[in-house]
């Protein structure tokens, strides 16, 4: 439901998530190598459409930077946009299906330490991505995320190259611009003056210190401004549609089927993302979040819009503004509409600088040093993964690098469970030593090695008790194992051996009923 008991903060959000998606999609759309308004499209959908049809709060649908690889391959394979949108419209249907499969609840199983590893690699890469347009250097398009950019630069070069093309003007803008948005936030100004958001300050401020500066030295040239289409012709003979009659090319469906997979990760892990941004921890359906997806990327597909997923940059921007409800994402959408063809002309004036500063604060914000210091004291178990995560997100992209995260969180989890098998004590009794190993709830095949090793190395002439009281599973190898070593081993090193929670016919006393399948030959 839509909700107006926070109409003011959700009002000011959704103005400020329009300022920021609005080069997003005009950049991702540039990058796609598709027409400026399949962009807006898929950002006015998102806003609209799967805003009211999804039960997240905070999160904030649009065209995807992870999709750019995808859209400008497909399109190529495919040999015309028409075609492609038709593998948008199918995937759109994928999505549905999936939703109904209820296929979203995979996105539990994601660790804290890699969400949260993916959110610090998006701030940096913000944050790294947004210094070049803070000094006027915009040849990388706004929403690039990657670190291998097409014009054969990587993040670091591109930020690099760009202090060889200052733009004094530039810098000056988006110098004024933090100083509002820091400023603002530091007096909590927003409480004091209603309706008036930091960033649409620094926005107008923006644009008015570059009509002042326009006949001089330093002037802000047009390659350094916003670029819509300005007239309702221009935006008209953007629209386009579906080519149906290649339903039946199996090319369109490998794309349409790519397409809904990777934008139903890449939702997922932007909704775990937003749960755990969201300031009153509200909990997403996701698979409700599937079907509105789906039916985003149906109707964007059907009207030349690009594919759309939940982003985690827009949806920082709508938290860190205030938003209180899904209204804030519809507002943005319905911005997104009304101002593209109504004041196109006075949008084409905002620097991509005050909009960069926009983008650094939110980056940092995601990047916090605190962030980083909170999962070191929680110990190398959760600091690794964590920092796996952050590199690959910087280095790689979204979806690799969050694949290392889980891989290595994966290695962590099997690390642990080799080293709790069980618990070594030994002490001294008259006859010789007591040596009890005490098995862990569960003791699995990964177990094997580790007891295979201490049963090996268990002295001649020494009493082991072998305590499974509160064991719950034992794999079969590791029954076997102990059975071998009961009967063969033991009694040829003079080895007095006890078992607690394990019968004669070695399985486990109080979950037989479990372990019927275990049967041992004798």
């Amino acid at each position: 439901m839509l909700s107006s008991k926070n109409i003011k903060s959700d009002v000011i959000s959704g103005l400020v998530v329009f300022l920021v998606a609005l080069p997003l999609c005009l950049g991702i759309a540039l990058g796609s190598k598709v027409d400026p308004i399949s962009g807006i499209i898929s950002g006015i959908i998102g806003g609209i459409l799967v805003g009211f049809l999804s039960n997240s709060q905070v999160s904030v649908s649009g065209p995807a930077a992870g999709l750019i690889a995808i859209v400008v391959t497909s399109i190529e394979a495919l040999g015309s946009f028409q075609i492609f949108l038709l593998s948008v419209v199918l995937a759109g249907v994928i999505q549905l299906v999936l939703g109904y499969l209820k296929s979203g609840s995979l996105a539990n199983f994601i660790p804290n330490s890699v969400i949260e590893g993916m959110l610090a690699g998006i701030g940096i890469t913000i944050f790294l991505k947004q210094l070049p347009h803070a000094v006027g250097y915009d040849k990388d398009f706004e929403g690039d995320e990657t670190f291998l950019q097409t014009d054969g630069e990587t993040t670091f070069s591109e930020v690099i190259k760009a202090f060889d093309y200052i733009s004094l003007g530039a810098i000056l803008i988006c110098l004024i611009s933090l100083l509002i948005l820091i400023l603002w936030d530091k007096y909590k100004l927003q409480n004091k003056i209603k309706f008036l958001p930091a960033a649409l300050v620094a926005v107008i401020v923006s644009i008015v210190v570059h009509l002042i500066l326009k006949n001089s030295a330093l002037a802000i040239h047009e390659e350094h401004l916003v670029k819509l289409p300005t007239d309702f012709e221009a935006i008209k003979n953007g629209l386009s549609t579906p080519d149906f009659s290649a339903f039946l090319n199996l090319k369109m469906w490998s794309v349409a089927f790519t397409i809904a997979v990777v934008a139903s990760i890449e939702t997922l892990l932007c909704i775990e993302a937003a749960d755990k941004l969201d300031p009153e921890k509200r909990y997403t359906n996701p698979n409700l979040e599937l079907k509105a997806q789906g039916l985003g990327n149906l109707l964007s597909g059907l009207i030349g819009g690009l594919p759309m997923t939940s982003v985690v940059v827009r949806t920082s921007a709508n938290i860190n503004a205030g938003a209180k409800s899904k209204t804030s994402t519809i507002i943005h959408g319905l911005l997104l509409l009304v101002c593209v063809l109504a004041i196109p002309k006075l949008l084409n004036l905002i620097p991509f600088a005050t909009l960069a500063a926009v983008l650094l604060l939110i980056g940092y914000k995601l990047a916090s040093p605190k962030l980083f210091i909170k999962f070191y004291n929680y110990g190398w178990n959760q600091f690794l993964p964590f920092i796996i995560t952050v590199i690959g997100v910087v280095s790689i992209d979204l979806l690799k690098g969050v694949l290392l995260g889980l891989l290595s969180s994966i290695l962590f989890i099997l690390r642990e469970n080799l080293r709790k098998a069980y618990i070594y004590n030994t002490e001294k009794i008259e006859e010789g030593d007591c040596i009890e190993l005490v098995l862990a709830q569960e003791v699995s095949f990964l177990n094997k090695a580790s007891i295979k090793e201490s049963l090996l190395n268990i002295p001649m002439g020494t009493t082991l008790i072998i305590n499974a009281k509160e064991t719950e599973y034992i794999d079969l190898d590791v029954l076997e194992i102990i059975q071998d070593f009961v009967q063969v081993q033991a009694v040829d090193r003079n080895i007095k051996v006890q078992l607690k929670g394990i019968d004669a016919h070695f399985k486990l006393i109080n979950t037989t009923k479990k372990f019927n399948n275990f049967k041992i030959k004798h």
